[in-house]
């Protein structure tokens, strides 16, 4: 069977939407006419991409690798039959908030000056590999390490972590904190695009509550809220500063990994001459 544009978006759309019936009507096609497509694809993968054991469709392993190289199929083709892109090809630098910190700007203002020809346009995607592996950036910066097969990353630079409390607790009058003096607190983890979880802790001394939120406006409002204690790079206040919560040096924690990180192979021509800005601009 000849594999067509068509099957991965209907895969895509089954995948997002979690039902057939849901995946269907977005489509606008028919539950059989979407479940043969998607049957054709696994046959021609030789592998099963849904578990469709449960009312609630869930992908197997492999259909969570193959979503990542779908959505980054698609978008590759989206952006070639693009009319509107035929006269640049803009380099998409994805990101999950903070970017490159203090050092954002200047990069952004170097590129404009050597680079005028390329567009470079700064995305937030709350991912947590900010798109890069969806196809939805050519390159991104990270917090984390990024293990996808068929990417590389460099470390740009190392941040502390800072402790992230309303600005009203009995916390944030303190003028530096540890990791014990959050163990008592409810913490908000942000389980799409955060790099925080409850290992940052030992294991004989973590917090017992968690708020799980999916985005960073989220995560800052129920910190404001007092519903819960956060902890993040020092480069969020920097950059995306809320003004009813607190941030207090964390001295016991681990620095955080600034990386940038892109495809190995096929990715836009210009990655190159961001790479070494980068380097340059935090130098």
């Amino acid at each position: 069977m000849a594999v067509e544009l068509r099957h991965l978006r209907c895969f895509l759309a089954i995948a997002e939407a979690g039902t057939i019936t849901r995946a269907a009507a977005r489509l606008h096609m028919s539950q059989p006419a979407l479940s043969r497509t998607l049957r054709a694809l696994e046959e021609h993968l030789g592998a099963r991409l849904v578990d469709r054991s449960t009312h609630h469709l869930e992908l197997t392993p492999e259909g969570r690798v193959f979503r990542d190289r779908a959505a980054a199929a698609v978008a590759a083709v989206d952006a070639a039959l693009d009319p509107g892109a035929l006269a640049s090809w803009p380099l998409r630098l994805g990101h999950t908030g903070p970017a490159l910190g203090e050092h954002t700007s200047e990069l952004l203002r170097r590129w404009d000056r050597r680079h005028p020809e390329t567009p470079l346009e700064l995305l937030r995607i709350d991912d947590r590999t900010a798109g890069l592996t969806q196809g939805r950036s050519d390159a991104a910066l990270l917090r984390a390490p990024l293990l996808a097969p068929g990417f590389v990353s460099e470390t740009l630079l190392t941040e502390r972590r800072v402790a992230v409390m309303a600005a009203d607790s009995e916390l944030a009058a303190r003028a530096e904190l540890t990791l014990a003096d959050l163990a008592d607190q409810p913490v908000a983890i942000n389980t799409v695009s955060g790099i925080t979880n409850l290992d940052l802790w030992p294991a004989t001394r973590r917090p017992t509550s968690v708020v799980s939120v999916t985005n960073t406006d989220d995560w800052h409002a129920a910190i404001a809220a007092g519903r819960a204690i956060g902890v993040t790079p020092e480069s969020t206040p920097r950059m995306n500063a809320h003004p009813a919560v607190a941030y207090r040096p964390l001295v016991d924690a681990p620095d955080v990994p600034v990386l940038l990180a892109w495809r190995e192979h096929g990715g836009h021509p210009a990655v190159p001459d961001l790479v070494a800005l980068a380097r340059e601009t935090v130098g």
